[in-house]
């Protein structure tokens, strides 16, 4: 509880050790096993191996169809793996009862317009099905949950206005206090600012942090780089069918690597980067160099090594 008498939503995950790049499977909120993912017949990426611990943000990019929602959905469960496995909490995604999984797994998608009349309130509340009976309603805690969470991402003003009626930016922030409902040791995100004005994106990126610090698990996906450095513990490059890299993110997330996943000249990545992260400029008061963390910075990056993955 805050001091207002609130739940937090920050607080729904245990405490966890921070995690390493070599961070054993058991210990691991998500893994990912020899995974292939693909559609039918056709395979998108293949050899995917990583871990996910309590406390740690590790976000993926890479280019437009690449395959990142359909990772993403794999690991959820709700895509079959063509080979290899994904684990939550080491268990394999599919042998968990789907309640089970809901109370520790809370997803927000890409895009949702909905189609039903609820409230923005309601849908914040569906978030909060797997804990309560099939047929009971909810109780007081869970809609003091669910205000908690409308008010922590500032669109408790929006609580009783109708789901469909709303801008698609505050439904996306409406589709992430569903998910901070469940009280997930996980969440995954799928391009969770992409259509956030700068404001929003800006809260909801300190939001992720807050999270992180409480012991969530957050898996995201993103197209904009300096989001990802600014967040994450780890960053994944996914292309060419294939993870080209995976550790810290101002050594994985370089102007160099960037430019090659998405196939533009390597200045204007920096010059972009430099922009939206004085980290990636030369600094007068370090002189830190293009590329490099800046050693202003209060947060370091995690002292994770690159592991890049060779091609078979």
């Amino acid at each position: 509880m805050n001091a207002g008498g609130q739940t937090d939503p920050g607080r729904m995950a245990s405490t966890a050790s921070t995690a390493t790049s070599a961070a054993p499977a058991d210990a691991a909120v998500l893994s990912a096993q020899a995974l292939a993912i693909g559609h039918g017949r056709r395979t998108v990426a293949q050899g995917l191996d990583f871990t996910l611990a309590a406390g740690e943000v590790l976000c993926l990019l890479g280019a437009n169809g690449c395959g990142k929602t359909t990772l993403l959905r794999t690991l959820l469960g709700l895509t079959p793996p063509l080979s290899g496995q994904a684990l939550v909490c080491g268990r394999p995604v599919n042998a968990w009862p789907r309640n089970a999984l809901a109370r520790r797994v809370g997803y927000v998608p890409q895009a949702h317009t909905g189609l039903f009349p609820f409230t923005v309130e309601e849908v914040v509340l569906m978030g909060r099905a797997a804990h309560i009976g099939r047929f009971s309603a909810p109780g007081p805690r869970d809609r003091q949950l669910a205000r908690a969470c409308l008010d922590a991402l500032g669109i408790a003003h929006l609580a009783g206005s109708i789901y469909t009626a709303i801008s698609g930016g505050e439904r996306q922030l409406a589709l992430i206090a569903r998910a901070l409902a469940q009280e997930p040791a996980l969440l995954v995100m799928d391009e969770p600012t992409a259509s956030l004005d700068f404001g929003n994106q800006i809260r909801v990126l300190g939001h992720i942090q807050r999270l992180r610090a409480q012991g969530m698990a957050v898996l995201l996906t993103t197209h904009q780089p300096e989001h990802a450095l600014r967040v994450a513990d780890r960053i994944a490059l996914l292309g060419q069918g294939r993870l080209l890299a995976l550790g810290a993110p101002h050594a994985t997330a370089t102007p160099a690597a960037l430019a090659a996943l998405y196939g533009v000249e390597e200045s204007a990545v920096a010059a972009s980067l430099a922009a939206a992260l004085p980290a990636f400029g030369p600094c007068a008061a370090c002189g830190c160099p293009v590329g490099a963390p800046d050693r202003m910075n209060p947060k370091p990056p995690a002292q994770v090594p690159v592991q890049t993955v060779n091609s078979r």
